[in-house]
This record gives C-alpha cells, sequence and structure tokens, in this order.
C-alpha cells in the first residue's frame, strides 16, 4: 500500500516537471506568465518550502489515509486562503503563523507525533491558510489567478510529494532516527526564517 502511494506521489511530481510545461506552451503568454509566478512563490521562500516539505515527511509517520489526506487538506485549504488574499478578506498575523507553521511541522516531525486524521488534517488545514493567504496578497496584478493559482497548487504538491517520497526512502532504507534528524532540520529551518523576520532580513 504504501508503494502505491510512493509511485502515486512520483508520477504527480514527474507531470508537474516534465508535462505541465510543455502543456502550458500552447496557452497565451499571460496565462502562461501567471502560472510560473505561481509555481516559483513557494519554491522561493524558504518558509513555504520547509512547510510543504514537513507536510509530506509527518503524513509519511503518520500512514495510512493520512498519506493522501493531509496533504490534500494543506493544497485544499491553502487555495481558499489564496483566494481570500486575492479579494482581500483580511487576515492577521499571516507571518507569524507560517513561520509558527514551520516550527510545528518541525517539532511534529522530530518528535514522531502521532495524532489521529481527525486531528492531524485540520491542523494542517488551518496552518496552510496562512500560506494560501500569503499567496493570493503576493499575485501579480498583471496575471491570471487561475493559471497563478494552479501554479503554486501545483508546486505545492510537488514539494509535499518530495517530502512523502524522502519519508517513505527514509523508512526503507535510514535508521529510524534519521526521520527524527529531518524534523529537526526543518526546525533548524524555521528557526533561521525566525530570525530573519526578527532581523528584517
Amino acid at each position: 500500500m504504501r508503494n502505491r502511494y510512493s509511485f502515486g506521489w512520483l508520477f504527480c511530481l514527474t507531470w508537474l516537471f516534465l508535462v505541465a510545461p510543455p502543456s502550458l506552451a500552447h496557452v497565451q503568454a499571460g496565462v502562461t506568465h501567471g502560472f510560473w509566478h505561481g509555481v516559483e512563490h513557494p519554491l522561493g521562500g524558504l518558509d513555504h518550502l520547509l512547510a510543504m516539505v514537513a507536510v509530506g515527511l509527518w503524513a509519511t509517520q503518520l500512514g495510512g489515509r493520512a498519506l493522501w489526506v493531509v496533504p490534500l487538506a494543506f493544497v485544499g485549504v491553502m487555495t481558499l486562503g489564496a483566494i481570500g488574499g486575492m479579494v482581500g478578506v483580511p487576515l492577521p498575523g499571516v507571518e507569524p503563523a507560517i513561520i509558527a507553521s514551520d516550527v510545528i511541522f518541525g517539532v511534529l516531525v522530530l518528535l514522531g507525533t502521532r495524532l489521529p486524521l481527525y486531528a492531524s488534517a485540520p491542523l494542517v488545514g488551518f496552518l496552510a491558510l496562512f500560506h494560501g493567504y500569503a499567496h493570493g496578497t503576493e499575485m501579480p496584478g498583471d496575471v491570471s489567478g487561475w493559471s497563478y493559482g494552479l501554479g503554486f497548487a501545483l508546486a505545492t504538491l510537488g514539494l509535499n510529494g518530495l517530502g512523502l517520497l524522502a519519508g517513505q526512502l527514509i523508512r526503507r532504507y535510514c535508521p529510524p532516527a534519521t526521520m527524527r534528524w529531518a524534523g529537526g532540520a526543518i526546525l533548524v529551518g524555521a528557526i533561521y526564517v525566525l530570525t530573519q523576520a526578527l532581523g528584517g532580513g
């Protein structure tokens, strides 16, 4: 069962990096421009990247249906948050919440915390809301919202998939403590992001 999920996410990653770009070559330039802006936003911010990879790692630790429910909860609520950001719905504490999500996910992976699905999916979704809101508010004004949203949603799925794939490889080929080390690395990255934010960097 785990192998099936791993290959499913590997397929998604392959589609993202190999199939999507050629297909977009046939779409008008403005739409393509928006798509790539959307892709670049999660990949270009360490705060987003850490959280999205950590979601995949934690989903691997949880196992079972969490392998797909937890990442999809993140992407789904993130998309709703982005829509809110695009239309100007107020949401306080976005940047602190994003940094807090990095810390929380790092600690969850580090400690190997196992929560039931009815708790883990809402937790991930709640934190994803702030990531999505940041995506929405930072959308360039000259791009298509649909293509921009598709771009960051696929990039997020790709990062979640990388976390899942890394988690599966760690569980299969590495000592058990390796996953905790991965969580520690996420936490160190989160502390770095926090210090940069506090220092105005």
